[in-house]
């Protein structure tokens, strides 16, 4: 029987996604979060025409013959205008990001002056007139952030700016981790002579607080069907089931077996996809199940494939949607087999800004050193044929990693 393609199991595990529910949150809490509406400012930026550098507020018909002289008639700082009309001959002392007097249509700075006895004496005059002007920034009702941002530093800056003190974001959504079996034990725990440590809900979790999720670790369930029932009921509130281990057919691989006896509804197990072919994907009522391979890099690759396109539907994000991006092989690539190939790769750029990549020596899916030495991987189609080195890749970033 044929394996399923990437493409068509990625399009099985999106289907019926919508983002989730929104709340509103403090502007202090928004970090990270997604926006669910578009974002209004609530008011004029600058409010006013505002001094751009610290001088003198002038106008520019008292300036045009040079040396001049002008009585100084006043201060206009930040917060505290001068509220006076500025007469011919006059000039008011200003500083940066104060309103400009009325009547003053030019900033000399301060270089450019010099002031004794209440008097200034204007030497230059550059040609610009150092005013920033009323809505220059942006003005009161104009849309400038939008549903399916993730709100970063600049964006919650602007969002201040706009005078927002709480946005309206997605929920975070929800994803629980189930490790399996009797062979793995905690970091840092004694281990048996038979065990191994694990790892991959570790990197899972990062990988879903990285996407704007929130991961909910469940423990390590034992090789028996009640154990990873019990496990999985306690994850019931999540969005998400992952299970890492048993994802195969074997004599061994409970998960499909014990999940069933609480209502899964399995759509499909194995993928054409290297690494990560035994892939469990499936239905528990509203929740969705997601079942990895438990080698470690089989499972990371995997949750880039499928976890986290998942989160970014159901988060609503705008750039769910965008293709990959590319790069170019830093070297030729073998032609494929049938299974689509993500290669752990390495990166370097040209003084031009080209990303060159090259794959790893070992494409061993055993080897977490190298997944960690790596910064993306080359996406290579079933039955790509030999590619020269130079040409186009698509590739899956792992810089954020």
């Amino acid at each position: 029987m044929a394996l399923l393609a990437v493409e068509e199991a990625l399009a099985r595990v999106l289907d019926g996604l919508s983002p989730l529910e929104a709340e509103r949150v403090a502007i202090e809490n928004a970090h990270g979060r997604v926006l669910a509406e578009d974002l209004v400012a609530r008011l004029t930026q600058p409010p006013f025409d505002a001094s751009a550098m610290d001088g003198y507020a002038v106008r520019s018909t008292d300036v045009a013959s040079l040396p001049a002289r002008l009585r100084v008639v006043g201060v206009a700082a930040a917060g505290a205008g001068f509220k006076q009309r500025l007469g011919w001959g006059e000039a008011v002392r200003i500083f940066t990001g104060a309103p400009v007097p009325e009547g003053a249509d030019t900033i000399v700075i301060q270089e450019n002056a010099e002031e004794a006895n209440g008097v200034v004496t204007i030497k230059e005059a550059a040609p610009e007139r150092h005013i920033r002007p009323r809505g220059q920034d942006f003005r009161e009702g104009e849309a400038l952030l939008f549903a399916g941002m993730r709100l970063g530093p600049r964006a919650l800056m602007l969002a201040a700016a706009m005078n927002h003190a709480e946005l309206l974001v997605r929920r975070k959504p929800k994803v629980a981790i189930l490790a399996t079996g009797d062979e793995v034990a905690p970091p840092g725990f004694e281990l048996g002579p038979d065990q191994i440590v694990s790892s991959v809900p570790y990197g899972l979790a990062a990988l879903i607080e990285a996407e704007g999720g929130e991961p909910m670790r469940l423990g390590i369930a034992k090789d028996d069907v009640e154990s990873l029932v019990t496990l999985a009921r306690s994850g019931k509130a999540a969005d998400i089931l992952v299970t890492i281990g048993g994802a195969s057919v074997g004599e061994r691989d409970l998960v499909a077996r014990a999940l069933a006896s609480e209502g899964l509804k399995l759509e499909f197990a194995k993928i054409a996809m290297r690494p990560g072919k035994p892939l469990l994907y499936g239905r528990l009522g509203v929740q969705r199940v997601l079942g990895f391979a438990g080698n470690p890099v089989s499972a990371l690759v995997s949750a880039h494939v499928f976890l986290r396109p998942m989160l970014r539907r159901l988060l609503g994000r705008a750039e769910s949607k965008r293709p990959l991006p590319e790069a170019l092989a830093g070297m030729t690539l073998k032609a494929n087999g049938e299974r689509q190939h993500y290669m752990r790769a390495i990166s370097e750029w040209r003084e031009d800004g080209t990303r060159i990549v090259s794959p790893l020596a070992s494409q061993d899916s055993a080897l977490s050193a190298d997944l960690a030495r790596a910064d993306c991987l080359i996406v290579r189609e079933p039955l790509a044929p030999e590619l020269p080195c130079g040409n186009r890749v698509r590739i899956i970033p792992l810089d954020s990693d």
